[in-house]
């Protein structure tokens, strides 16, 4: 495979490269490995068993099951300053099962979960960046620690607030978190959304519906007088907010009055201090339905996120290690395979990313959140986002899982593994850019001090998404990669 680049790179950076290109195979066989899981958050075992495996066969300490989450992990190599710490999100979304490379929907188990953004690429970028950064480690004898966090759960924004919380991040000088895009892309500023994940339980009492209802104290009811109170509250909200709820349980049978119902609520706002707000008063409305219901209500604060964050001083070494590195070089028919789906899709057909763009300034801020938030207030950070996707095409549905398993994929995590850990060498070998790094970090946060959202009590949901993999995890399994990827 070949990438285009600058010239110029230290040899501490060129050795690193060199680890990527030997190790394009084994990447793939990873990529696809986390593709064919398709595990949901919480229930990436398979995933975190692979991943934190190969660390550890790498010369890692890895420590399973952090801060509560049986599929989180933290790996560690070297010691001492500065510590820089990489972490990234594996899970997948239920009903997106998508065959890869096939740009129809065909899934690869009906009905099952599926990577449909690709959070699969994002482990192997993070695990072959941090095998290349540790080997250039060895090699030249850098000082300095390495932190490998594997961060469960990111589609409904759960672990990170919770890792933070646990004090993982303490003692770390920079992080850097990669997520795949379509084209290389980094920024400074706020970048995406504050998020508080809740969900809302009343109780009441059965009651034969058809004979004697007024027995009943109806759950449903509770439900569905909250969410017409925060419908007619949405005319009050501010510009930036907003509001998304499923009910997860709505009864059993209509001719039981139910005594048990529950709604799930995503309350959006571009500070942690407007999330907040929002959900208080919700938790108000939901009082007020339980009132009007005769129910009892029941409020259980799944993750809470701060906003993300860019810092301009590692969002700027990113952006310099883009420009060296280049774009992939993409070939005939995976530019096809990009056109062919983009015109399915309706959206404008412009094939693959070919260029690596300038950082523009500060980030505009978007609604979407995602829980690396509380760790970019805590320490510098960037997103540093890679090109292993199709433009155009929106994530959460299947055509974004179209590329996710093809030579699009491949080619992409290795050009992010490469900025990843050409990011990682720059700041172990250049002790200025990680002090200028903490100077701006005070500077742009300056005034707003950090405080998890998070009740202090409240525990990870370890049970989420378990009946649904259950459901499909034997199927999905004839699907499995056979090989291992195995790193030289």
């Amino acid at each position: 495979m070949t990438i285009s680049r600058d010239a110029s790179n230290s040899p501490e950076k060129d050795f690193a490269e060199a680890f990527i290109d030997r190790n394009e195979h084994a990447i793939s066989t990873l990529n696809d490995s986390i593709f064919y899981f398709g595990e949901l958050g919480m229930q990436e075992f398979e995933t975190a068993k692979l991943m934190s495996g190969l660390l550890e066969e790498d010369g890692f300490s890895v420590e399973r099951g952090i801060a509560g989450f049986p599929t989180g992990f933290c790996a560690t190599y070297g010691s001492g300053e500065p510590v820089i710490a990489i972490h990234t999100e594996y899970d997948s979304n239920p009903d997106n099962s998508q065959r890869a490379g096939v740009t129809e929907q065909a899934s690869i188990v009906e009905g099952a979960p599926g990577h449909c953004e690709g959070h699969n690429v994002n482990g192997a970028v993070m695990i072959a960046g941090a095998l290349a950064a540790r080997r250039a480690m060895e090699k030249h004898g850098l000082k300095g620690t390495l932190k490998v966090f594997g961060a469960p759960a990111e589609e409904q924004l759960v672990s990170r607030p919770y890792i933070v919380r646990e004090g993982y991040f303490d003692d770390v000088d920079i992080a850097i978190a990669p997520h795949i895009a379509s084209e290389f892309g980094v920024g400074y500023g706020l970048i995406q959304s504050a998020l508080i994940s809740a969900t809302f339980t009343f109780h009441g009492e059965s009651a034969h519906a058809g004979v004697a209802p007024w027995k009943g104290r109806d759950a449903l009811d509770g439900v569905v007088l909250m969410d017409a109170g925060v419908a007619q509250y949405r005319e009050h909200m501010t510009k930036t907010m907003s509001a998304q709820r499923v009910i997860t349980n709505g009864g059993d049978q209509p001719n039981v009055v139910p005594r048990k119902a529950a709604v799930w609520w995503y309350f959006r706002d571009t500070t942690a201090d407007g999330a907040m707000k929002l959900f208080d008063r919700a938790s108000k409305i939901a009082q007020g339905a339980a009132l009007m219901s005769d129910t009892t209500v029941e409020i259980d604060v799944m993750s809470a996120v701060w906003p993300v964050r860019g810092n301009q001083t590692v969002a700027e070494l990113v952006q310099r290690e883009y420009e060296r590195v280049g774009q992939p070089q993409w070939s005939e028919e995976e530019d096809q395979l990009a056109r062919e789906l983009q015109a399915k899709a309706k959206v404008k057909v412009e094939g693959l990313s070919r260029e690596v763009h300038r950082m523009k300034g500060p980030a505009s801020q978007k609604p979407s959140a995602n829980d690396a938030g509380d760790v970019s207030w805590k320490v510098p950070m960037a997103k540093m986002y890679f090109p292993a996707n199709i433009p155009n095409i929106n994530f959460h549905h299947w055509a974004a899982g179209v590329a996710l398993g093809t030579s699009i994929a491949h080619k992409g995590a290795c050009a992010g593994a490469k900025v990843l850990a050409n990011s990682v060498i720059e700041c172990l070998v250049n002790p200025a850019v990680v002090a200028q790094a903490k100077e701006t970090f005070a500077k742009e946060i300056a005034g707003t001090p950090f405080k998890s959202m998070l009740p202090p009590d409240q525990k990870p949901p370890v049970t989420l998404n378990a009946p649904t993999m259950a459901k499909y995890r034997d199927a999905m399994r004839e699907h499995y990669v056979k090989e291992k990827p195995v790193f030289s």
